[in-house]
């Protein structure tokens, strides 16, 4: 692996166990992110995005296995859907846990997405623990397509901007969203 992306990763590795927040490249759009365990953090996220605290965001983490820390009991079902799918995916888990309080939704859930995209991927798992991904906009603007459409408004309050990927054009839409219940409920938010 190259040098120069290994410090990026333990540069932001640093800034994050300092509760900053960073923007950085996803499986789907760039996304602007933080300690998904910070709750200051996870306020500035909001802040940042204007966005009421009450609309939970979504976190990655790099592998599934890593689901039950955060997650009190995964249903069933859901091991089955991330087994067949091959696009990005959140899915809303009830009870969350270890994770702040202010990501939370006010039943209970937590929607979680396993990134596939190299940078973030090896960012979590260096990190170990889950990331918050929320699209690099103002809350109600249109989704940034490129790192290039991200406005400097968001570029101006995060505190890293990462260095990779800026030129690559990732998937350029939000990943679907499904929510499943403990008794093997399953309901599609977004296609």
């Amino acid at each position: 692996m190259e040098k120069n992306y290994l410090e990026e990763i333990k540069t932001v590795v640093k800034l994050l166990k300092e509760g900053k927040v960073i923007l950085y490249p996803t499986d789907t759009i760039w996304g602007i992110g933080c300690d998904a365990t910070n709750s200051e953090a996870v306020r500035r996220v909001y802040e940042i995005k204007k966005r009421i605290d009450s609309k939970s965001m979504l976190v990655l983490l790099d592998a599934p296995e890593k689901i039950s820390l955060y997650i009190k009991q995964v249903p069933e079902i859901a091991w089955d859907i991330i087994d067949c799918t091959d696009e990005p995916l959140t899915i809303v888990y009830p009870e969350a846990i270890r994770i702040a309080k202010n990501l939370i939704a006010e039943d209970g859930s937590i929607g979680i997405r396993i990134t596939k995209e190299k940078f973030s991927k090896d960012l979590i798992f260096r990190f170990n623990k889950p990331i918050v991904s929320t699209s690099a906009n103002i809350s109600g603007e249109p989704s940034p397509q490129s790192f290039h459409d991200i406005s400097d408004e968001i570029k101006n309050q995060v505190d890293h901007i990462v260095k990779y990927s800026q030129n690559f054009k990732q998937n350029n839409k939000p990943s679907g969203i499904i929510k499943v219940g403990l008794k093997g409920e399953v309901k599609v938010i977004r296609e």
